[in-house]
């Protein structure tokens, strides 16, 4: 009787554990752990992070994900590698520590005249761009591109990653003209001689259309090129032995210096920049 109260105990106690084997080490193993912070699955909510930065004016998407996935990203104290993580409206969201927000998107054209570098700070205490835009906006634009020191015309400035990128990058042939005034007047020999191809420093430089300006001396020549080296106007004519004594941009990605004076800015209509997203 004893035996058999026993072996009955002994079930009994088996059968009343709610929980079988597997599903004990399933609850009380030690939880996995996560580098992202809690929160709502829901695909409706939040804006994804790689867009988040994007349109914070730190860098394009691509950009971001290279980023995030080195562990420049953190969100509220948590350090996110996850790429497809959805910023949620009371998210803290710092980049190399820095506190990051949505900005809304700006864009401002300037007519840059001589002696401005194109930087965002000088330690040679020269005059940048930017102070040429300081009252333009309260988000944080920077130059798209550059023009040397010497080299006036049109300059962009944006917060908008994605598109400074786009307007950067040579595979777009993100149109460029420039009026460059020379030391002497360019032969008619050398004028072809530009028009085919040119090899500048070891490289093909594509030159879209090369002339005289119109109603002008012959020292006075439009080009348009794609290509954004450094200096690459003045060491095209320099390859060929002519000095540029003066250099303006007079187009850009379709924008044009019209009615904007030297020194000035205006913002882009909405038209301009749906072409520049067009592009």
């Amino acid at each position: 009787m004893n035996s058999k109260n026993s072996s009955r105990g002994r079930q009994a106690g088996s059968n009343s554990n709610p929980q079988s084997k597997g599903q004990f080490k399933r609850d009380f193993r030690k939880p996995k752990p996560t580098n992202k912070p809690s929160q709502k699955k829901s695909e409706s909510t939040g804006i994804r992070l790689n867009k988040y930065i994007s349109n914070s004016g730190i860098c394009s998407r691509r950009e971001a994900d290279t980023y995030i996935e080195h562990g420049s990203v953190t969100i509220n104290g948590k350090l996110v590698t996850e790429m497809g993580y959805k910023v949620q409206p009371n998210d803290e969201v710092r980049f190399d520590g820095t506190l990051i927000s949505m900005e809304k998107k700006r864009y401002i054209i300037i007519n840059k005249p001589k002696n401005y570098i194109t930087t965002m700070e000088d330690d040679r205490g020269r005059k940048t761009v930017m102070e040429l835009i300081n009252n333009a906006t309260k988000e944080r634009i920077y130059p798209v591109g550059r023009l040397d020191r010497n080299t006036t015309g049109l300059l962009l400035f944006t917060n908008d990653g994605e598109l400074a990128k786009k307007l950067t990058h040579p595979k777009h042939n993100v149109r460029k003209l420039y009026h460059a005034s020379l030391d002497k007047k360019l032969t008619m020999s050398d004028l072809e001689k530009l028009r085919g191809e040119v090899i500048i420093e070891g490289r093909k430089v594509f030159i879209d259309a090369v002339s005289y300006v119109q109603g002008e001396k012959k020292t006075e020549v439009g080009i348009e090129i794609h290509s954004g080296r450094n200096r690459i106007v003045r060491k095209i004519f320099e390859h060929f032995g002519y000095t540029v004594t003066k250099l303006d941009r007079v187009v850009f990605a379709g924008m044009t210096k019209k009615n904007l004076p030297r020194g000035r800015w205006r913002e882009l209509t909405q038209l301009e920049v749906n072409n520049l997203q067009m592009l």
